[in-house]
C-alpha cells in the first residue's frame, strides 16, 4: 500500500512564494491517451499490466456529459482535479479504487484512466517480472468477494475487477454500453487467416465475466465479413467487463483460434427487443387488425358514447339554447315594451287565422299523440302549406322532449362524410369525426392491397347512420323514464310496459322533408324509416312524418307493413280563409292598412299617406287568382304592406312564377343538374299548354297522347316531384292532373299568351312528334321489306300487309300535317319579335 500511496502523492520540491500543483494519477490519463499518442489504446511495458475496475461511476451519468466539443472522460478528469481538495468520502471515485486494490509489494499503480461512459476505470500497474499478473488479479477478485465494496448508487452489485487480456480501445464516440456484444473474428496480422469460434469456445472465454443469456452465431450462408457472433449477457455491467478485458484478445490455436490465432474485436450492439412486438404485428395482420378494431370500438363505447348520449339529450331538451335560459326570458319580459318585433307580430297575427281554420286537425294530431297505437302519423301537403308550423308550433306546443329531424340538409349533402355530419347535427350527436371515415377507408384499402384481407377499419355509410340513430334512440329512451319516481305505483314495470301505459311520457320525433329527393338517397330514407319504426314499436317515441310526396306509403310500408298510417292532408286554403289570413296579417302590423269595400280608384295624394288602403273587391279577385298556398299569401301580404295594390302584387307574383317555370322547364338545360329528371321539354310544354285552357286533365288521357307514349308515368311522377303539376288520387289510383300551385295556373296562361314562345315550343313539339312518326314508318317499312322478301306470298300475310300499309299512310298523313303546322309557326317566328 506504501507503493500505492507513493504513486498517488509524489513528493515535490518546496519552492517559496509559489503554488505548485501536485500531479495526480488521473492527470496523466488524458495526456497519455489522447494528447500524445491519440491512438485510443493504452501502452503497457513488459512489466506492466492493466486492470479494469467497474462500478466506479453510475452508468446513467453518461447522458449528462454528452458534450459535442469534449469527451466525458476529460470532463471527469477536470472535475476530479477540481474537487480533490474537498473531502468527498465514499463519493470519491479514486477512494473507491484505492479501497478495491490490496496492500501488496507486488504491484505499483502507475496510472488511473477513468471511463465515465463504461462506469469504471483502467488501472495500469507494474509488477516484478517473476510475478504473474493473473495471480494479482485473482487476489484482488477474491478480496472483493470476501469484502464487497458497494458504492451508494449500486447497493446490490459491488465493485468487480478483471485483468485486461487484450488491448482496450479508449474511444469517445457516441456508442454506449448495452448487454449485447458483437464479437468479430479478425486475423492477428493483416494477410493472415482468421477462423470463426464455435459457441462452446465463446462460452468458455466469456462466461467468467458474468451470466450469458444467449450466444448467436452468424448464419453459415451469410456473405458478411468479417465473421461475427452475438454474445448476450444478462447484465450490462458484465458486458462492459468482458468488452474492456477481451477487446483485442488473441485466441491461441489451442483454444480454437486456428493456426495463426484469431483476434477478437468487440463492440456494443443494441438488442432489438422493442421491435419484436412490431415485427410480430406486421407479420400477423389477420390477427392484429381485428384486435385493433375491437380495442378502438371498445374505447369509443366506453369514452365517447356516454358523451354523445349526453349531447343528444341536451339537443332534445334544448339545454344549451339561449332562449330557454331563465335570464333570457326575464330580460325579454322586461324589455318587451321597449323592443317590438313588428314582423313577428304581424306574421303571427296572420297565422292565427290559419290555425283557427285548422283547429280540428291540430286537435286530431294531439289526440293521436295520447293514444298507444304503434303507428306513424303522416302530415302530407304541398310545399308552403304550413305543415311544420302546424305540428311544431300548434300540435306540440308546450310538450317537452321533441326532436325535429330535417331530411333536406342530409340528402343534399355531398359525399358520405358530409351526409354523416349532417345526420349527426340533426340529432345532436357529437363529437363526430366525419373526416375519420375517409382516412379509415384509405387505411383499409392499403391493408387489403398488401395483405389481401380487409382490416375492417372503415365503416359504410349505412353502418355510420345506424350508429348515430341507435345512440339517439338510447338517449330518447332514457329521457322518457327520467321523470319516473320510485314512489310511483307502476315504478316496477319494465320500460316498455311503463311507456305503453303512459303515452304522454314518450318523446315526439318530427321528421321533416321526408322524401325530399327520392332519387339517389334511398338509403337515408330507409334508415330513418326503419329507425322510426323501431322506436314506435318499442313505445319509445311518437313519430310524425312531414312530406310533400303523395306516394310516401311505398317507402313507409317497408318499415311497418302491417300498420295503417294516421294521415293528415293539408291542401290550399279556401278563399274565405285566405282572405282572413291576408287581413289578419295586415291588421297585426303596427301601422295597419286601411281596408275599403269599394273598388273606386283612390286619388294619387292618398298613396303618399303612411297608411295604405286595400280594396277588398280587388283583393277577392286577386286571391282567386293566387290561390290558397300559404307561402304565396304571405308574399302577397308583404307586398301589400309595401304599398302595392292587390292587382300589382299578383301581377308581379304571376310574372315571377312564369319566369321561373320558363327557366326551369322550358329552356334547354334548365334542369340538367337534377338527377331525377325523367321528362322532356316537349312533355312539360304539353302540360303547360293544356292546363292553361283547362283546370284539370284526365291522367290516362295524358298518357295516351303521343308526347307521353314512351315512359309517360315516370315523366308525370318526375314533373309532380318538381312541383310543375299535382297528381291527385282517387281510391288509390291517379285520376286527375292539376297545376302544381294555384298561381301556376295563371303563370301557364301568361306563358301561352306569348305568341313567339308558343310558336317556338309548338315547333319543338311538332318536331318531336314528326320524329316519333318517322320511327314508326321506319319500323313499318322494315317489316314490309321482310314480308316482300319471301319467295312466295302466303294468303295469311295479306291482312298484315294491309294493316302495315294503313299504318304507314296514317303516319305519313300526320307528318304532312305537322309540316304544314310548322310552316305557319315559322312565319310567326320570322315576323314577330
Amino acid at each position: 500500500m506504501r507503493a500505492f500511496n507513493r504513486t498517488l502523492t509524489r513528493p515535490v520540491s518546496r519552492l517559496p512564494l509559489r503554488r505548485v500543483y501536485v500531479q495526480r494519477a488521473w492527470e496523466s490519463t488524458a495526456s497519455t491517451a489522447t494528447d500524445d499518442e491519440k491512438t485510443g489504446h493504452i501502452a503497457a511495458e513488459s512489466n506492466e499490466s492493466i486492470l479494469w475496475v467497474d462500478t466506479i461511476f453510475p452508468l446513467k451519468l453518461t447522458g449528462l456529459l454528452r458534450t459535442p466539443w469534449q469527451s466525458p472522460d476529460r470532463d471527469l478528469s477536470e472535475l476530479l482535479k477540481r474537487s480533490y481538495t474537498s473531502s468527498l468520502g465514499i463519493m470519491d471515485p479514486i477512494n473507491t479504487v484505492k479501497r478495491a486494490l490490496p496492500r501488496s509489494e507486488n504491484m505499483e499503480v502507475n496510472e488511473i484512466l477513468p471511463r465515465l461512459k463504461d462506469g469504471g476505470a483502467f488501472v495500469k500497474f507494474s509488477h516484478p517480472a517473476d510475478v504473474d499478473p493473473k495471480e494479482i488479479a485473482a487476489t484482488i477478485s477474491k478480496g472483493l468477494q470476501e469484502r464487497p465494496i458497494r458504492p451508494f448508487f449500486s447497493p446490490f452489485r459491488g465493485v468487480h475487477a478483471g485483468l485486461v487480456k487484450g488491448v482496450p480501445w479508449l474511444e469517445d464516440l457516441h456508442r454506449f454500453p448495452y448487454s449485447r456484444l458483437r464479437v468479430e473474428f479478425v486475423p492477428k496480422m493483416p494477410g493472415e487467416e482468421a477462423v470463426e469460434l464455435s459457441q462452446e469456445d465463446l462460452y468458455s472465454i466469456f462466461r467468467r465475466y458474468g451470466k450469458i443469456a444467449e450466444i448467436t452465431s452468424q448464419p453459415f450462408d451469410s456473405k458478411v465479413v468479417p465473421r461475427f457472433a452475438y454474445v448476450d449477457f444478462a447484465l450490462v455491467r458484465d458486458a462492459i467487463m468482458a468488452r474492456n478485458c477481451l477487446h483485442g484478445f488473441v485466441v491461441s490455436p489451442e483454444s480454437g483460434g486456428g493456426k495463426a490465432g484469431t483476434k477478437l474485436r468487440m463492440s456494443y450492439e443494441e438488442r432489438a427487443k422493442g421491435y419484436q412486438f412490431w415485427g410480430w404485428m406486421s407479420n400477423h395482420p389477420r390477427i392484429v387488425f381485428p384486435i385493433l378494431v375491437a380495442i378502438l370500438t371498445g374505447v369509443t363505447v366506453v369514452i365517447f358514447d356516454p358523451i354523445r348520449n349526453f349531447f343528444v339529450k341536451a339537443h332534445v331538451q334544448r339545454t344549451f339554447r339561449l332562449s330557454n335560459s331563465k335570464l333570457y326570458r326575464w330580460i325579454r319580459r322586461q324589455t318587451s315594451d321597449i323592443f317590438t318585433f313588428r314582423r313577428e307580430k304581424s306574421d303571427q297575427a296572420g297565422l292565427n287565422a290559419v290555425w283557427r281554420h285548422r283547429k280540428d286537425l291540430i286537435e286530431q294530431i294531439q289526440k293521436w299523440l295520447m293514444e298507444t297505437a304503434e303507428t306513424f302519423i303522416v302530415v302530407q301537403g304541398p310545399r308552403g302549406s304550413g305543415k311544420k308550423e302546424l305540428v311544431t308550433e300548434q300540435a306540440l306546443r308546450g310538450r317537452g322532449n321533441v326532436l325535429v329531424l330535417d331530411c333536406k340538409p342530409i340528402v343534399e349533402a355531398r359525399g358520405e362524410s358530409a351526409t354523416i355530419k349532417q345526420m349527426a347535427a340533426q340529432v345532436g350527436y357529437r363529437p363526430i369525426f366525419s373526416w375519420a371515415n375517409n382516412m379509415s377507408s384509405m387505411i383499409d384499402l392499403a391493408v387489403q392491397s398488401t395483405t389481401g384481407v380487409k382490416a375492417g377499419f372503415s365503416e359504410t355509410l349505412e353502418s355510420q347512420l345506424q350508429k348515430i340513430l341507435a345512440t339517439a334512440a338510447s338517449a330518447l329512451s332514457e329521457l322518457d323514464v327520467s321523470g319516473r319516481k320510485k314512489t310511483d305505483i307502476d315504478a316496477q314495470l319494465p320500460v316498455d310496459a311503463y311507456l305503453e301505459s303512459h303515452p304522454e311520457k314518450r318523446a315526439v320525433i318530427v321528421i321533416d322533408n321526408f322524401l325530399h329527393k327520392s332519387e339517389g338517397n334511398a338509403i337515408v330514407y330507409d334508415k330513418i324509416a326503419e329507425w322510426a319504426a323501431a322506436l314506435v314499436q318499442s313505445n319509445v317515441a311518437h313519430v310524425v312524418f312531414l312530406t310533400n310526396d303523395s306516394s310516401y306509403s311505398k317507402s313507409l310500408s317497408k318499415s311497418l307493413p302491417d300498420r295503417v298510417f294516421r294521415q293528415v292532408s293539408l291542401g290550399d286554403l279556401s278563399p274565405e280563409v285566405a282572405k282572413r289570413f291576408i287581413v289578419s296579417h295586415l291588421e297585426g302590423d303596427d301601422e295597419p292598412v286601411t281596408v275599403i269595400e269599394d273598388d273606386a280608384d283612390e286619388p294619387a295624394e292618398k298613396a303618399l299617406k303612411p297608411k295604405q288602403q286595400v280594396n277588398m273587391r280587388e283583393l277577392d279577385a286577386c286571391i282567386g287568382t293566387l290561390g290558397g298556398r300559404l307561402t304565396d299569401l304571405e308574399f302577397l301580404a308583404r307586398r301589400l304592406r309595401a304599398g302595392q295594390t292587390p292587382k300589382q302584387a299578383v301581377a308581379e307574383i304571376r310574372d315571377q312564377t312564369a319566369s321561373e317555370v320558363l327557366k326551369m322547364f322550358l329552356l334547354p338545360g334548365g334542369s340538367k343538374s337534377d338527377e331525377g329528371r325523367h321528362w322532356s321539354v316537349q312533355q312539360a310544354w304539353y302540360l303547360i299548354k293544356a292546363l292553361a285552357s283547362e283546370d284539370s286533365l284526365r291522367y290516362n288521357e295524358v298518357l295516351l297522347s303521343d308526347v307521353f307514349a314512351a315512359d309517360g308515368e315516370a315523366a308525370l311522377e318526375s314533373l309532380s316531384n318538381a312541383e310543375l303539376i299535382t297528381v291527385k288520387n282517387l281510391n288509390g289510383r291517379p285520376h286527375k292532373i292539376t297545376a302544381g300551385k294555384p298561381v301556376h295556373q295563371a303563370a301557364f296562361t301568361q306563358l301561352t299568351k306569348d305568341d313567339v314562345l308558343t310558336a317556338k315550343m309548338d315547333l319543338v313539339v311538332l318536331a318531336e312528334l314528326s320524329k316519333i312518326e318517322g320511327r314508326t314508318i321506319e319500323k313499318v317499312e322494315n317489316e314490309l321489306a321482310l314480308l316482300g322478301g319471301l319467295p312466295r306470298q302466303p294468303a295469311e300475310a295479306a291482312g298484315r300487309v294491309k294493316y302495315l300499309l294503313s299504318k304507314l299512310q296514317a303516319s305519313q298523313a300526320k307528318i304532312e300535317s305537322y309540316d304544314q303546322q310548322s310552316a305557319g309557326l315559322k312565319k310567326v317566328l320570322v315576323n314577330q319579335y
